[in-house]
């Protein structure tokens, strides 16, 4: 996808609110997850409202050289092939370690049988694959970007 198609997505959205105002304001697009298949899965899974949360170590932000969300925020959420599928908007952000994420949170997340346990298991794994590309190794006291969103454009 083209940025200029991104940005005629992100206008379409701004053409959606009655009264805008704001149509400077700053957007991300990113696929969730590390490869096309998890993308189109964990996009899905937004599109239906069932994850409504996500998070990421705070250790991929530092190496990106990224700020991490604020509220408000707004994301275009890309399938596997760069597409738009949606616009989520960030609407609360907590820094926390990977072991005090609790039940409410990883069912949030809409993964797998939702479960603290599954959610354990599956983000142990993805950040296994993940933090050795930038020279870490996944612990029980890492941070975590904990990120809660709502779908604000389809």
């Amino acid at each position: 996808m083209s940025q200029e198609q991104l940005e005629q997505y992100w206008q379409a959205y701004l053409a959606s609110i009655p009264n805008a105002s704001f149509s400077s304001e700053d957007y991300e697009a990113d696929q969730f997850g590390d490869n096309s298949v998890l993308a189109n899965e964990l996009g899905n899974l937004i599109l239906r409202g069932v994850k409504t949360a996500t998070c990421s170590a705070l250790w991929e932000w530092e190496a990106e050289g990224s700020e991490i969300p604020k509220v408000g925020s707004k994301t275009i959420v890309l399938d596997g092939d760069n597409n738009p599928l949606c616009i989520i908007e960030t609407i609360e952000v907590e820094i926390r370690a990977f072991s005090e994420v609790d039940t409410q949170f990883a069912f949030e997340e809409g993964e797998d049988e939702r479960s603290l346990e599954s959610w354990r298991r599956e983000h142990w794994e993805y950040f296994s694959r993940v933090l050795p590309k930038i020279g870490k190794q996944p612990t029980c006291e890492m941070l975590l970007v904990c990120e809660r969103f709502r779908v604000v454009y389809k």
